[in-house]
């Protein structure tokens, strides 16, 4: 979870680099809710992503989590 952000930010924040993932309620709504969830960001990784690949999300989403960034969110 990164606080002080919208999920919309966060999508489009990994948008801009590159990284493709969904913002929102995935068609699941009422199991989020029910978890107390409101909505998500999802990245879909599947066995043709690379390390690198995965490592540049998390690096993505550490820059996010230390301050909104103008290079992440110019």
């Amino acid at each position: 979870m990164l606080e002080g952000f919208k999920t919309e930010e966060v999508g489009k924040a990994l948008n801009q680099e590159g990284i493709a993932v969904r913002s929102g309620h995935h068609c699941a709504q009422p199991i989020l809710r029910r978890f107390g969830l409101e909505p998500t960001v999802r990245p879909s990784l599947a066995f043709y992503n690379t390390c690198q690949e995965v490592d540049h999300l998390v690096a993505t989403l550490k820059r996010l989590k230390g301050g909104r960034s103008t290079t992440v969110f110019g």
